[in-house]
């Protein structure tokens, strides 16, 4: 398959962005990921086809959804109360009328194919900020990986046109897939959520295996600069051990940054959006400053620069 002919399926572009990278950025965000990460802010991101997203807020039960769907995926369980989605029915579709004739907003599609030229057209619209501020495109999601032709054929054509890039990755792909995009990636943002395969798996439904073999790989290939992500969950990987045990980790590897992300509870009402529960569950609390900084302190003890940041 040509590069030309690929299309991705993105969820969101995230302008003036300053968090994702130096300078002032343009976050894409793709759609589709290995990962099940209990604590997702963005449940949208995980499936790997465009869903409907029912914000109950907006929406003023008019039923003219239910009248609009051509699938009969949109029921209505009695008059008053909100509609039920079969996802399933619902995943089938192409056209999302029920979203498009919600005249309240209450109905989004979360998520649009689109080629590699019209992102870029809409990433250089904010071109002129990255001259300003040294800033550029950070290739996010979901998984970017996920749709690996998709970023590589992307990233590359933002490296032919001067824009500085950055790839935000869980790592969770073939090593070969990884290697390859490096060369028209100028940083990596590499998240690692827990040291131990065992819990990682049943935090996020994979191991951690490939993923820290692939870091470890990316970093003695040292060709590009390496920025570790952790989010910070209380509870479940928020230890002093496992804080400890990833600094060490990180520290043989010779990379010198880490960046801590606080959970928050932001992404919450969209798993009722998409007819989901709240995996990790509602009582958690996040991360007060106190236990940030004890954990900022482990990785500065290892002679790391470490910052606190937000998602």
């Amino acid at each position: 398959m040509s590069g030309e002919s690929i299309k991705g399926l993105i969820y969101n572009i995230q302008g003036y962005s300053i968090h994702d990278g130096p300078g002032i950025r343009t976050t894409v965000f793709m759609k589709g990921c290995p990962l099940k990460c209990k604590w997702c802010s963005n449940p949208e991101s995980t499936n790997a086809f465009p869903e409907i997203l029912h914000i109950q807020g907006k929406c003023v039960k008019c039923y003219r959804c239910a009248e609009t769907c051509t699938y009969g995926a949109i029921s209505i369980p009695r008059k008053g109360e909100f509609i039920r989605i079969n996802r399933a029915v619902c995943s089938e579709c192409q056209e999302h009328l029920c979203a498009k004739g919600c005249f309240q907003g209450a109905l989004e599609i979360a998520g649009r194919y689109i080629t590699q030229d019209e992102l870029l057209q809409e990433v250089l619209k904010d071109s002129l900020f990255y001259r300003n501020s040294g800033g550029g495109v950070t290739l996010s999601g979901g998984e970017a990986l996920y749709q690996h032709e998709f970023a590589f054929q992307f990233l590359k054509k933002c490296g032919e046109k001067g824009i500085h890039t950055v790839l935000d990755t869980s790592g969770q792909a073939p090593w070969e897939i990884i290697r390859d995009i490096l060369n028209y990636t100028d940083i990596v943002f590499f998240d690692v959520k827990h040291m131990d395969p065992a819990v990682h798996k049943r935090l996020t439904g994979v191991s951690n295996e490939q993923i820290l073999k692939n870091l470890e790989a990316t970093a003695l290939l040292a060709i590009v600069p390496i920025i570790i992500r952790i989010p910070v969950i209380p509870g479940h990987n928020d230890s002093k051990k496992n804080m400890e045990d990833t600094a060490r980790f990180i520290r043989k590897l010779g990379i010198k940054e880490v960046n801590l992300l606080p959970y928050h509870r932001l992404g919450m009402s969209k798993y009722k959006g998409l007819g989901r529960k709240y995996p990790l569950g509602e009582d958690i609390i996040p991360p007060n400053d106190t236990d940030m900084e004890r954990i900022r302190g482990i990785f500065v003890s290892y002679n790391l620069r470490c910052s606190m940041g937000a998602e």
